[in-house]
């Protein structure tokens, strides 16, 4: 492929929504473990991607092998705004989620709901940590992308470990809405339902009149005197591990 063919490229699969670039290599590595359809996958000449494969991710070889095509590290230097420093960048098709069916899901793991976040690397770090916790999903509302590259990248590509959507708003649904809001009854155990959906607002605002209008509990999280909130991905995992411990 011409050089500044595929520069044109990965510059407009950005905003193509259909379409995931795939900064760095923990972000590829696991969209290979999770089943991404590769695209365009290359690798700058002066890097060392052979080492990092071997040393992190050896299941993923092949897959890279296949793909991998690699350019001089001036191209390379044009694909993203800031270049990888791990010397590998990609691009995925981006899987098809039905929201409906995420919330219609009978298993007992809890959906994540992020309600209008501004910063996208506290939404990837959320996923990051919805997909550690083996949550059944994570859905945003608001005009942040959580496909968006930043995302991705806070992320580790874990966008394709499970499923993950943007929605205009929450649909009713048979799953008991918990939101998290300082002023909710203090986590303990058996207080959060299965087949949940845990509700958190946005980093200044918090959560909407309108969603807590709708929920079937209120939870807060216990901290010190003085403290007055915690980070959004912080949050998301206390709650995710409380539930996942039974507490």
């Amino acid at each position: 492929m011409n050089h500044q063919v595929r520069i044109d490229r990965f510059r407009s699969a950005r905003g193509d929504h259909t379409l995931v670039v795939l900064e760095g290599f923990h972000p590829l590595k696991h969209a290979i473990r999770f089943g991404a359809e590769l695209m365009d996958v290359v690798a700058a000449e002066d890097g060392d991607l052979k080492k990092l494969v071997a040393e992190y991710a050896p299941d993923t070889a092949a897959k890279v092998d296949e793909h991998v095509r690699v350019i001089p590290a001036d191209v390379f230097a044009k694909l993203a705004p800031v270049t990888p420093p791990t010397g590998v960048i990609a691009i995925a098709k981006r899987p098809k989620v039905s929201p409906v069916q995420m919330l219609d899901d009978q298993d007992p793991a809890p959906v994540v709901l992020l309600e209008n976040p501004r910063n996208l690397l506290n939404i990837g770090a959320a996923i990051r940590v919805s997909a550690a916790a083996g949550a059944a999903g994570v859905l945003t509302t608001g005009p942040q992308d959580p496909w968006n590259p930043a995302a991705v990248i806070a992320a580790t590509g874990l966008q394709y470990a499970i499923p993950v959507a943007r929605i205009d708003s929450l649909p009713a649904c048979h799953r008991p809405l918990v939101v998290i809001d300082p002023g909710g009854e203090p986590l303990r155990q058996g207080l959060l339902p299965s087949n949940a959906i845990f509700a958190f607002g946005a980093e200044r605002e918090g959560l909407s009149r309108e969603l807590m209008a709708r929920a079937a509990h209120c939870v807060s999280i216990p901290m010190s005197p003085g403290v007055s909130s915690l980070n959004l991905a912080t949050a998301v995992s206390a709650v995710l591990y409380a539930w996942r411990l039974g507490l």
